[in-house]
C-alpha cells in the first residue's frame, strides 16, 4: 500500500476528478486495471529485465522527468488561471479525454513502473512461486481498494472545494509535488 498510495501524478489525477465527480468510475477502473497488470508483469519477472537493462531506465527517467514537469505545468497554469477556478474545478473533459489523461499519467509516469514492476517485482522475487502470488495479489487488493476509495471518497470533499481558493491550492499543491518528483528523479 505504501507504494500505491504515494502522492503522485495518477492519485492527483484521480482526486481531481473524484472531486469534480467526472468520469470517476472509468477513471478508478483505468488506474485498478493498470496497476493490476503493472504488478503481474512486475511478479513475473520483468522488473528483473528493466533491472538488468540500464538504458530503458535511463530513458525511463529523463522521459519521466519531462512528464513530470509538464503535469506540473498544466497543474501550475489551473492554478493561476481565472478561467480553472470556478467552483466545478474547470471546464468539464470529455469521457475520452479523462481516460486519456489516466492512461497516461499512468502508463508515462515512471514511478507506476519503479513502483509496481521493480521494487515490488524485486522484492516479489525474494519469495517462492506461489508465496509471490499471493504477495501479488494482496497488493492487486490494495490497488483496487485505494482507488476506488479515493476517487469515491474524494466527494466528501466537494464542500471545501466550492471556493475557487481551495482548487488553486490544489493546483499549486500538484505542481509542486510534481516538480519535486521531477528533481527527485533527476538528481538519483
Amino acid at each position: 500500500m505504501s507504494l500505491i498510495v504515494a502522492i503522485g501524478a495518477q492519485n492527483a489525477f484521480v482526486l481531481r476528478q473524484g472531486i469534480r465527480r467526472e468520469h470517476v468510475l472509468p477513471v478508478v477502473a483505468v488506474c485498478a486495471l493498470s496497476d493490476v497488470a503493472l504488478i503481474t508483469i512486475g511478479v513475473a519477472g520483468f522488473g528483473a529485465v528493466v533491472h538488468a537493462a540500464p538504458l530503458v531506465l535511463t530513458l525511463a527517467k529523463y522521459g519521466g522527468i519531462a512528464f513530470l514537469l509538464g503535469y506540473a505545468a498544466l497543474a501550475a497554469k489551473r492554478a493561476f488561471s481565472a478561467s480553472g477556478l470556478s467552483a466545478g474545478g474547470g471546464t468539464p473533459i470529455a469521457l475520452g479525454a479523462a481516460i486519456a489523461t489516466c492512461l497516461a499519467v499512468t502508463w508515462l509516469n515512471p514511478h507506476a513502473y519503479l513502483d509496481t514492476m521493480v521494487l515490488l517485482g524485486s522484492f516479489a522475487s525474494t519469495y517462492a512461486s506461489p508465496d509471490r502470488w499471493f504477495l501479488a495479489a494482496g497488493a492487486m487488493v490494495g490497488s483496487i481498494i485505494w482507488f476506488v476509495a479515493l476517487g469515491f471518497g474524494a466527494r466528501l470533499l466537494g464542500p471545501l472545494f466550492a471556493k475557487p481558493m481551495a482548487w488553486r491550492v490544489l493546483d499549486t499543491v500538484i505542481a509542486l509535488v510534481m516538480t519535486g518528483l521531477a528533481i527527485g528523479l533527476l538528481v538519483s
